[in-house]
């Protein structure tokens, strides 16, 4: 079966976060904009259909979530990453945002210390500081084009108030997969240490050709009674407006703890149209997926090849996963307040800026190529006309 990805779809004027508050994030409405991570791609048809099949009920009334819904995403994990998850194992968050706060509460107190590793996605920061939680950080090495974890600086900042790592696999921003060998030694130090590990796992089934995600949980019994692992369709299909999410630990005690804090602020009822998009999303969706990651492998190839022959001071971390990309702008010679200017008024892109990531950004940019081709060339011809006026002035 064919699937256009190369459609253009207006989403101007419906209530669309990443395109209708432009101006509010950006002071202008005409950026391109390039940085929530959601894609201008169309939902699937087939996870349309099973809405519309729902919505022909016409009640709407109170629900449930049948042994399906548990069932299409145990059967998909073990599909894509060869893991094996039980029924049992699995819960519901509204959202991987959600089931980061919820962890923190069921599983840590107030002044404990909680682990991350910028530059990190940054929800991770409130899910920690707004809850009274210190955050340590351990950040990432930048070498030769790729990030490392730092394992001689995280044994150094732990200590017995570290109850919990808030680990990101697939890497966001880098685009990073963790390797064996870095999980291995991660889950090593942390059973060590008695640590309890967040694994954000949202981008692992979209990792490029070359690359394959490995769950935490997945490396050993032990690693997965520490772990606590969350997995999304809304990435993957596009699902993000649905608030509908899992959680997996094979810990009892971890489950019941979270699953009593989830019913006790009355959250876990979820969304009928989303258990529906799930099931459909992760029981049909290989071959869109397939077609959809042979798409953003285009755009990426497209990307590295224009920059390198077009714009060298500009260098992307080459991603193994996801559809973001973090560009390393720092040869531009822009401090952090010029280079988001520049971006903005100069080059017409609403791209993500490297600083809200955590420090470790400075001079970094998050460009989404989740679009089509035809967006992704219109944004980087701008991109090249703007540095070209600016460095040739």
């Amino acid at each position: 079966m064919e699937y256009s990805f190369d459609e253009k779809v207006d989403r101007e004027n419906t209530a669309c976060y990443k395109y209708d508050l432009r101006g509010v994030f950006f002071g202008k409405e005409d950026v391109i904009p390039m940085w929530v991570a959601d894609m201008d791609f169309k939902t699937p048809s087939f996870i349309i259909e099973a809405i519309e099949s729902r919505l022909d009920h016409a009640i709407l009334g109170y629900t449930f979530r049948h042994d399906s819904f548990y069932e299409s995403i145990a059967n998909w994990i073990k599909r894509r990453h060869g893991w094996d998850v039980k029924k049992e194992w699995i819960s519901f968050s509204p959202g991987i945002v959600p089931a980061l706060n919820l962890a923190v509460l069921a599983f840590t107190e107030p002044g404990d210390k909680i682990i991350v590793q910028k530059p990190v996605y940054f929800p991770f920061f409130p899910a920690i500081e707004s809850h009274g939680r210190i955050l340590v950080n351990n950040p990432l090495k930048y070498k030769r084009g790729r990030y490392d974890m730092d394992f001689k600086d995280l044994i150094q900042k732990i200590d017995n108030r570290v109850k919990m790592m808030m680990l990101c696999s697939p890497h966001n921003p880098t685009g990073n997969v963790w390797r064996y060998d870095d999980l291995k030694k991660l889950t090593e130090i942390c059973l060590e240490k008695n640590i309890l590990i967040l694994s954000d796992e949202i981008h692992s089934d979209l990792v490029f050709k070359g690359s394959r995600h490995i769950p935490t949980a997945s490396l050993s019994p032990e690693a997965a009674e520490i772990t606590f692992t969350c997995v999304a369709p809304s990435k993957t299909f596009n699902l993000a407006g649905l608030s509908t999410s899992a959680v997996i630990t094979s810990n009892k005690t971890l489950k019941e703890r979270y699953d009593k804090i989830l019913e006790d602020i009355h959250v876990g009822g979820g969304n009928v149209f989303g258990f529906a998009a799930l099931e459909a999303a992760y029981n049909n969706g290989e071959k869109w997926l397939d077609a959809l990651m042979e798409y953003l492998e285009g755009n990426l190839h497209y990307l590295i090849r224009y920059l390198d022959e077009n714009i060298p001071l500009i260098k992307p971390v080459i991603p193994e996963a996801t559809y973001m990309v973090w560009l390393d702008c720092r040869e531009l010679g822009l401090d952090d307040k010029e280079l988001k200017k520049f971006m903005i008024h100069e080059a017409g892109l609403g791209l993500s800026n490297g600083t809200i990531f955590g420090m470790e950004g400075i001079g970094f940019q998050r460009i989404n190529i989740g679009c089509p081709k035809s967006v992704l060339i219109k944004a980087l011809h701008q991109l090249k006309n703007a540095i070209v006026q600016r460095f040739t002035e």
